[in-house]
């Protein structure tokens, strides 16, 4: 089982925003709203931050300078989703293997997940590169697959392995691997982003994945 990070276990949003926003004022930039940077969570940002107004010849600096705050500070302006720890517990209880698959740069997520005291509930914890073999989901997601000994030809992946996500990306990622997706209803996408973008289903609290991660989502399934 591969979960996102980002709006699915933790709510990383104050961070992100505290540092977006400083990073935006210093470099000469309008202060992007919350509803702004809200849309720009979870995908790499040189995906997003077009769509809020930052130019492609300024995403670098844009983004390092966010990289100063966020490293130090903002990291751990960040909470677990009520009822986050028990879900794991309850599904590594049932016998599922449980990994990390999220857009964040893996040495941040690493990070994160050892701030929470999670490492141990996580068979691999992986997220993005800094260089750009391994930016969008669907890399991370087949890099993890990789590290668990999937093979991308294993016959019985859209049975076996799923993901849980908030995002579009997490979805797409994921069926571009085979895999099906449960989309939750707490995070920074919307329901209709998740379904539409192709979930399986939809959970409206941590627990209910518990249950839903039971039910088998095939191909013929999809809408």
């Amino acid at each position: 089982m591969l979960l996102d990070l980002d709006g699915t276990l933790s709510d990383s949003e104050p961070g992100i925003m505290r540092s977006l926003q400083w990073a935006c004022e210093l470099e000469g930039f309008p202060i992007p709203s919350e509803e702004e940077v809200r849309s720009v969570i979870g995908p790499p940002f040189e995906l997003g931050l077009p769509s809020i107004g930052i130019p492609d010849d300024a995403l670098s600096r844009v983004i390092n300078r966010y990289r100063e705050r966020y490293e130090e500070i903002g990291l751990f302006e960040n909470t677990l989703y009520e009822g986050i720890v028990d879900m794991l517990d309850a599904m590594a209880a049932s016998g599922l293997s449980l990994s990390i698959a999220t857009a964040k740069p893996e040495r941040t997520a690493l990070r994160i997940i050892e701030h929470f005291g999670l490492t141990d509930r996580f068979e691999a914890i992986v997220g993005a590169s800094y260089t750009p073999e391994r930016r969008a989901k669907a890399q991370v997601i087949t890099h993890a697959l990789g590290l668990l000994g999937i093979p991308a030809s294993y016959p019985r992946m859209a049975e076996e392995v799923i993901m849980v996500g908030d995002r579009d990306h997490d979805v797409l990622g994921a069926m571009q691997n085979g895999i099906p997706c449960i989309g939750v209803n707490w995070g920074y996408g919307s329901p209709e982003e998740l379904l539409t973008s192709g979930a399986v289903v939809m959970a409206d609290t941590p627990i209910d994945v518990v249950e839903l991660v039971n039910r088998t989502y095939r191909f013929d399934h999809w809408s």
